[in-house]
């Protein structure tokens, strides 16, 4: 197996406070230049793979990249829930790598924010048990993830 995608990207946006106060899942928002140039073949839709934070330990990630439907957003946004707690609270700035490993499903709307949570959290169940699987565990260790002087994306 592959990677669907990689992204690395030079800055971290500041936390959605969408995501951590409307919905009780924190996110971390890579920057519109990022989003903008994801590849043609990307759809909107959630994602899950592998996330670091410089040379920094790979974690899981789920990755919603889109539109938002429910809050009615005018541009795409890719908005990543690491599956992690930092000890440091603020990585703006910092170079970010994320290789998207799966696509579960498409981008879809709610009625409610009540039927939204549950299926972000299930969303999130479904990226810890893929990126348990073998195919995709050994992914974590691509070197990739190995610190490059080489910004990808642009950015």
């Amino acid at each position: 197996h592959e990677a669907l995608a990689v992204l690395r990207a030079a800055r971290w946006l500041r936390a959605s406070a969408r995501g951590s106060k409307q919905l009780g899942i924190p996110t971390a928002n890579f920057p519109e230049k990022v989003v903008d140039n994801l590849p043609a073949d990307v759809s909107t839709g959630i994602y899950y793979g592998w996330f670091s934070v410089g040379s920094g330990d790979v974690h899981k990630v789920a990755v919603s990249t889109g539109w938002n439907p429910y809050f009615n957003n005018r541009k795409t946004s890719g908005d990543t829930h690491i599956m992690h707690t930092f000890k440091k609270e603020d990585y703006r700035g910092e170079i970010l790598n994320v290789a998207i490993v799966g696509y579960p499903r498409p981008e879809k709307n709610f009625d409610s924010l009540e039927s939204l949570i549950p299926a972000i959290q299930g969303d999130i169940e479904e990226t810890k048990k893929q990126l348990d699987l073998p195919e995709h565990l050994k992914l974590r260790e691509d070197n990739f993830f190995v610190p490059k002087s080489k910004i990808l994306n642009g950015y």
